[in-house]
């Protein structure tokens, strides 16, 4: 079959709170085998929950990975079996201390298809009201919120380097325009 690699063996070699690596030996679609890293994630979900004045709902949080602080839409991982939707207004919820109405799924994201199975389900919303913010305990983040039109130039400008984020920006801004929400 053209295209496919057939996995042959797949060990465990790491197995964490969030995140579970393999390393895989696969059989190319030539004949030959190879090694495969792979990542398997839960998948996560995050939303661009945009108020009736068209300003948007981020969050600004220190990222241990890269050692600075970003600028997302509020978002967070799925747990084993939990429903996305669920999630996502829990999400919104936990972060913004906000509810949202008339949920709008802008897509699947894939964040590094080259070794992470990771997919984060997209949504725009708009937010109806508030409710109580509870962040986990480990962590901490501060909320703004910025208009719209700012947000999808500040992706222009690289100001926003998140992906995640980067996609439902655009995504949105595109929505509103052609005034489907």
């Amino acid at each position: 079959m053209k295209l496919y690699e057939k996995t042959l063996r797949s060990e465990t070699v790491f197995e964490g709170r969030i995140i579970r690596v393999r390393l895989d030996d696969v059989e190319l679609e030539n004949g030959e085998h190879a090694k495969r890293e792979a990542v398997d994630h839960n998948g996560g979900v995050c939303v661009a929950a945009l108020t009736d004045d068209d300003e948007l709902l981020f969050v600004r949080q220190f990222r241990y990975p890269y050692k600075e602080v970003l600028l997302e839409v509020p978002a967070g991982k799925l747990e084993k079996g939990e429903d996305p939707f669920e999630a996502v207004q829990r999400e919104q919820a936990e972060e913004t201390g906000t509810l949202g109405r008339d949920y709008v799924f802008l897509g699947n994201f894939y964040p590094s298809p080259g070794y992470c199975g990771e997919i984060i389900r997209i949504w725009a919303c708009r937010v109806a009201g508030e409710t109580r913010q509870h962040l986990d305990d480990d962590e901490f983040l501060e909320v703004e919120r910025i208009p719209l039109s700012e947000a999808e130039e500040m992706v222009m400008r690289n100001e926003i380097v998140d992906g995640k984020t980067q996609t439902a920006i655009l995504k949105t801004a595109a929505l509103v325009r052609a005034g489907k929400i």
